[in-house]
């Protein structure tokens, strides 16, 4: 099932205020959000459209466990992170997703919880395709 008004489920107009596409995985969709205080942040939605992972089949939810844990290891990878922050909260935005923030000791928001959107670090197409690219190949 897909909704015509949700970034992840094809608006890409909507996606584009906040993400750019990374790779469509087994079971997710990653991209990397655009704001990047925290370096190497991405965004791991479902490929269909549940509100939470609640819904998803045993099968859906673990595959979509599994990419998170591959995406994870990469980030931790490339950029040496010394704890990644998951976090799920779709207030607003009703589709399955989980925030992966690399979090970095010495960091203004280590030890406490990350900003959604702090404005602080917002890079441009250019910049999310060198990232989004970084990423791609330490999950092959």
């Amino acid at each position: 099932m897909k909704d015509p008004n949700c970034a992840y489920c094809g608006n890409e107009e909507a996606l584009a205020a906040f993400g750019y596409p990374i790779c469509e995985m087994d079971n997710a969709l990653l991209y990397v959000f655009k704001e990047q205080s925290n370096k190497g942040r991405v965004i791991l939605a479902s490929k269909d459209h549940y509100d939470d992972f609640t819904e998803m089949s045993d099968e859906e939810r673990n595959g979509f466990f599994a990419d998170m844990a591959k995406v994870a290891k990469a980030l931790r990878k490339l950029y040496e992170p010394d704890k990644i922050n998951f976090g799920a909260f779709g207030d607003t935005g009703h589709h399955c997703h989980f925030h992966l923030v690399p979090k970095y000791k010495g960091s203004e928001e280590f030890g406490g919880m990350f900003a959604m959107n702090s404005g602080k670090l917002i890079l441009d197409d250019e910049a999310c395709a060198v990232l989004a690219n970084e990423i791609r190949n330490a999950l092959e």
